[in-house]
């Protein structure tokens, strides 16, 4: 994993609603970050049920902070005080066996919660400890939920940056609206910047431009529509294999550019 320094920590998350291309903007990121040389120690945190990043980088987990959850629940409904402080105690070094170590980057899995009902204490445990974990590293990537509220509860308070991703549709971009309303009204997590990628564009930015400034969006940039993704998601490959020139990666690049590798 790369030890460059970085002039400054930054956090990042990413949203948008399911079939959007929120996963795939994600791993693409991952891939320019580390190109980019300026990423430092790179951490990625897929806070979505779903984990379709894992598919999308080409990566698998021993372990998410869902099973970790899971645990201490289980310890909290049935242990002893004895075993409740044990726990306690071993909640860092049960987030670094969750912790995947990588080449360019280290990756946390949410993962999925089989135990229903409100466990904030709980909740609140588990972000303070990948809070404490995400101090090792100089940017960290998130990809969330449309609703952000997985983010919220378990995973950080505030980023830097929020950048919402949305399909070429006036639909998608009313979806995107709501979202930053929800972090406006502080439903849901703090951010210093908040803005819109839309993707899979096919023309029409202009018309795509005026949709955004109607829900008071700032436009990050546009991705075209990329048959390179579509292959690659058709035979399995991931997604950090994309041709270096492949349309959707040089349009990142310039985002990332003007976004956060300055």
């Amino acid at each position: 994993m790369s030890e460059s320094p970085t002039s400054s920590k930054r956090l990042l998350a990413v949203c948008g609603k399911g079939g959007v291309g929120k996963t795939t903007f994600t791993a693409m990121m991952t891939r320019i970050l580390i190109e980019g040389g300026k990423a430092g120690k790179l951490l990625l945190i897929d806070a979505d049920p779903a984990m379709g990043l894992l598919n999308a980088l080409g990566v698998d987990v021993r372990r998410t902070m869902g099973q970790v959850r899971e645990e201490i629940i289980k310890t909290a409904r049935r242990g002893g005080k004895e075993e409740k402080i044990q726990l306690v105690d071993m909640l860092d070094y049960m987030a670094l066996e969750a912790l995947s170590e990588m080449e360019d980057f280290a990756l946390l899995a949410m993962g999925r919660t089989e135990t229903l009902g409100c466990y904030c204490p709980v909740n609140e445990l588990l972000r303070g400890t990948i809070e404490t974990l995400s101090e090792s590293f100089d940017t960290i990537l998130i990809d969330g939920e449309a609703g952000l509220e997985q983010i919220n509860r378990q995973v950080m308070r505030r980023v830097d940056t929020l950048i919402i991703v949305s399909d070429a549709t006036s639909r998608g971009i009313q979806t995107a609206g709501l979202i930053k309303r929800m972090v406006q009204s502080d439903r849901v997590i703090q951010c210093e910047k908040m803005g819109l990628v839309i993707n899979k564009v096919q023309g029409n930015e202009e018309l795509l431009e005026q949709f955004a400034r109607e829900m008071g969006l700032e436009v990050f940039g546009y991705i075209p529509q990329d048959e390179n993704i579509a292959y690659h998601d058709l035979v399995g490959k991931p997604i950090t294999e994309l041709p270096a020139k492949s349309p959707s990666l040089v349009a990142l690049r310039d985002i990332a550019k003007n976004l956060i590798l300055r």
